[in-house]
Formats: C-alpha cells, sequence, structure tokens
C-alpha cells in the first residue's frame, strides 16, 4: 500500500509540473505579470485534483493541504518565466506538457477514485475529470475555448488511459505499477499522435443548415 501511495505521489507530482508550465507558458504568451502567472500554473496543475477530491470526499483537498504542490507548480512557473526562450524551441511546448500533464492526471486520478473504495464508472469519469479539469479552468481564464469541447482527441485520450486503469484493477496477475504505466504510454502517444497527424473526433456536418440559409 505504501507504495502505491509513493507511486501516486510521485506521478501527481509529476503531472502537477507539467501542468504548471503548460500553464504558466500559456499565460506568459498572453503577457500576464508574474502573479498571474503563477496563478494559472497553480490553477492549471491543481484545478482538476482539487475537483476529484471534492467528488470522492478528500477534504480538504490535497492541492491545499500538501505543501508539494504548491511548491511545484511555482517552481516551474518560475522556470518557464526564467527560460521562456528556452521552453519555446520546444515544438508547441503548452501541447507537449500539457499532453504530459494529461496523462499523468488521467492515470493517478482514477487510481485514487479506486483507491477510496468507488466503482470503476466513478474511476472513469474523474480519472478524466482530473485530467482535463486543469486544462479547462486554464483556456477560461485565457478567454478561449476549452480544447475539449473542440474536435480535439483530448479527452478521449484521458478516457482510454482511465480505463486501462480501471480493467488493470481487474488482472490480479498484473502488477498496478505496470497497469499505470501501461496507461500512461498509451494516454500520451494517443494524444501525441492525434496532435502529429491532425487526428479529430467526427464533426456534424452544417452543409445542409447552410444550403438551406443560402436558397431563396
Amino acid at each position: 500500500m505504501e507504495e502505491l501511495q509513493s507511486l501516486h505521489l510521485i506521478l501527481d507530482l509529476v503531472g502537477t509540473f507539467a501542468f504548471a508550465i503548460s500553464g504558466a507558458a500559456a499565460a506568459r504568451k498572453r503577457d500576464l505579470d508574474l502573479f498571474g502567472i503563477c496563478a494559472l500554473a497553480f490553477t492549471v496543475a491543481c484545478g482538476g485534483g482539487i475537483i476529484r477530491d471534492l467528488c470522492i470526499g478528500a477534504i480538504p483537498p490535497a492541492g491545499f493541504t500538501n505543501w508539494r504542490y504548491a511548491v511545484v507548480a511555482i517552481t516551474a512557473a518560475g522556470i518557464t518565466v526564467s527560460l521562456f526562450s528556452v521552453v519555446q524551441r520546444l515544438k508547441r511546448p503548452v501541447l507537449f506538457f500539457d499532453a504530459i500533464g494529461l496523462s499523468m492526471f488521467a492515470v493517478t486520478g482514477a487510481q485514487k477514485v479506486l483507491h477510496y473504495g468507488h466503482n470503476g464508472e466513478v474511476a472513469v469519469l474523474l480519472g478524466i475529470t482530473t485530467a482535463v479539469g486543469g486544462g479547462v479552468v486554464r483556456d477560461i481564464l485565457l478567454a478561449r475555448v476549452p480544447v475539449i469541447l473542440e474536435k480535439e482527441i483530448y479527452a478521449s485520450a484521458a478516457l482510454i488511459g482511465a480505463l486501462i486503469v480501471v480493467l488493470g484493477s481487474y488482472i490480479e496477475e498484473v502488477p498496478s505499477d505496470w497497469v499505470a504505466l501501461i496507461a500512461l504510454a498509451v494516454c500520451f502517444t494517443l494524444r501525441i499522435l492525434a496532435l502529429h497527424y491532425r487526428w479529430n473526433l467526427p464533426v456534424p456536418s452544417n452543409k445542409k443548415a447552410g444550403e438551406e440559409k443560402g436558397s431563396p
């Protein structure tokens, strides 16, 4: 049990760092001040986890009570501000680090829900919430349409990652550590491939509506 909790904390902090960088980079591009950058980094990094903890009754949320999350988020913001030119050299850095955070939080979110004794359905739903919640908050604060409301494969990747964790929990022959690593790899790979090859979910066609609008 202690090993599982340690792995969960490590993955959670890695996801926090990744999401904080994505939030800080997005805030830096919008020319926010230092307080705004740090605040957005923390909100993006911990927002999804806070929503999850409130839903499962883990009160107060770990994002508020565990000092490590705040330190990791502020450190990531500081690194992003100090080395922003380096971060910019990465290809689409916000999306890259966002994909890392998405994968980490989809896995750790589902694991924590299962650890609290909830069923697989709740674990999948709150695993997705943990993964996408911070990104939604970021996009709303920056007056952008949240990614999960567009056609990109984003929440779908988190769904698959959380689902692997839940299914793996029923297979006793496979160690939980391996299940977590497989879920991480699948979720991250799917998100990166979707970005690279521009894979999108289908969007309803407005052709008929447009024809009717243009008709006399």
